[in-house]
């Protein structure tokens, strides 16, 4: 389950979850995920981050690094640069809970080289603009829509 959690395959989790007996979801491992599941999904990273303190089991604690690592850093990447043109080098490294300044910038050239990192700051590139629905004119589909209805009832 955490393996899935970690590879954003939230779908499969719940899949894997469903076959399931009430019983086994109080099984200490498989209630773990559970929970992290649901702070993934409510954005409480932060109860992410320290639910690696209290894993059921030691052999948790690579996938919990993984969990911390990939989604939620990158979760909280794809949320500022949604909220924010730019971001300083010291801000993101706060955001992003690293211990270092170069830690922001080796993150971003490996995991995310379109950003443009210069003068301190941690420039992104605005998502497209989505183009605007064309709209459907509602007098020619309702007429094409009761056209269909005269048609079946002919048939039938």
């Amino acid at each position: 389950l955490l393996r899935m959690l970690v590879q954003n395959r939230i779908a499969e989790f719940h899949t894997e979850l469903e076959p399931l007996p009430t019983k086994a979801l109080e099984n200490p491992c498989i209630k773990h995920a559970v929970e992290l599941e649901q702070s993934l999904m409510e954005g409480a990273y932060n109860h992410v981050l320290s639910a690696r303190q209290a894993v059921p089991h030691e052999s948790y604690v690579y996938f919990m690094d993984l969990l911390a690592k990939r989604v939620v850093r990158d979760k909280i990447a794809g949320c500022s640069e949604k909220g924010y043109d730019y971001l300083s080098i010291s801000n993101a490294k706060q955001m992003l809970m690293f211990s270092s300044d170069e830690e922001p910038q080796q993150y971003i050239s490996e995991e995310h080289p379109e950003r443009d990192v210069r003068n301190g700051r941690v420039f992104f590139q605005k998502a497209m603009e989505s183009q605007p629905c064309k709209e459907t004119p509602a007098m020619p589909a309702m007429n094409k829509t009761l056209g269909y209805a005269k048609e079946f009832e002919r048939t039938v």
